[in-house]
């Protein structure tokens, strides 16, 4: 199983983000993700709130292999011109770019000038940004009438065809679940390692892909996993997840305790050998966010080679 690492809530300096994406990269990590949402500026306004795409660009730029790719892209993003930025950088980087999408909703959006919409508003706008993207990166020409995306036969350059990035869709939710059966190349599991929650997840989505015509184990899954390679107590764990994942509060403790992979490197690297085989993960992404710079590496040096047999 390969690895990944997420660095998010905008908690480190660019200096340090950089020096980590090195360090993961040179430890054989396969990827790395970073917090793109800038209306966490309303909030975090004791730290940097970096645009997700330029630090996405500058990090493919400063390193050679690692994949990269920030959080929340599409609400920022007339769908043409995300479609034209990303069929860029994969013509300067084949393969590098991280395409993740998500609904997102924080409570800033409109003082960004981006409406806030319910939940099923927001998914109807990522179903018509990620079929106008994809029919971008083919090569047509877009017309689009919808109700979030509006294109006059937009064109693309380059093509990308069979080459076009991998579309990460995060979702655990029906509704979710059936744009990753229409679009996705990767299913990011947005549950805890929580067995029963998966499993009922997975139903859902092949119930969805069975809809579509899809083979559902022909789209990978990779989920977040909330790890700490320091000796934590379970009730300081548990605050530190719920402080860094507000979006689960309503996950009941008893369910969340057993999730949280804590201990000495080797202890980690159990549990996630163990989630990893049971949840059926192509990639489990090691989630760091909250932590300052030493001690995300402290967890990052954990799985030197950066996968986990």
């Amino acid at each position: 199983m390969k690895l990944g690492v997420v660095f998010g809530w905008h908690c480190l300096a660019w200096e340090d983000l950089l020096a980590l994406v090195m360090r993961a990269e040179a430890l054989g990590y396969a990827a790395a993700y970073h917090d793109g949402d800038i209306t966490q500026l309303g909030q975090r306004q004791d730290t940097e709130v970096l645009d997700g795409w330029t630090v996405t660009t500058s990090l493919v730029a400063r390193t050679e292999r690692i994949g990269v790719g920030s959080i929340r892209l599409v609400q920022h993003w007339n769908a043409a011109r995300l479609a034209q930025a990303a069929a860029t950088l994969e013509r300067i980087a084949p393969g590098r770019l991280q395409f993740f999408a998500s609904i997102g909703d924080r409570p800033e959006d409109p003082a960004w000038g981006i409406p806030r919409l319910s939940p099923a508003e927001r998914i109807a706008f990522l179903d018509e940004t990620l079929g106008a993207v994809r029919a971008l990166w083919r090569g047509e020409a877009v017309e689009c009438d919808g109700a979030y995306v509006r294109l006059d036969r937009a064109r693309v350059r380059p093509v990308l065809g069979a080459g076009a990035p991998a579309i990460e869709l995060g979702a655990k939710g029906p509704k979710l679940l059936e744009l990753v059966a229409r679009h996705a190349d990767i299913w990011n599991v947005n549950w805890p390692p929580i067995p029963d929650r998966v499993a009922a997840s997975a139903d859902t989505l092949a119930a969805a892909c069975g809809r579509a015509g899809r083979d559902p184990d022909a789209i990978r899954r990779r989920m977040w996993v909330f790890a700490r390679a320091q000796r934590l107590g379970s009730a300081e764990a548990l605050a530190e997840f719920r402080r860094w994942n507000p979006w689960f509060a309503h996950l009941p403790d008893a369910e969340v305790t057993p999730s949280l992979v804590t201990g000495t490197p080797a202890e980690c690297a159990d549990q996630l050998r163990h989630w990893g085989s049971q949840l059926r993960l192509e990639m489990a992404v090691v989630d760091l966010s909250g932590l300052d710079a030493g001690a995300a590496r402290e967890t990052l040096e954990a799985f030197p080679g950066g996968t986990i047999r």
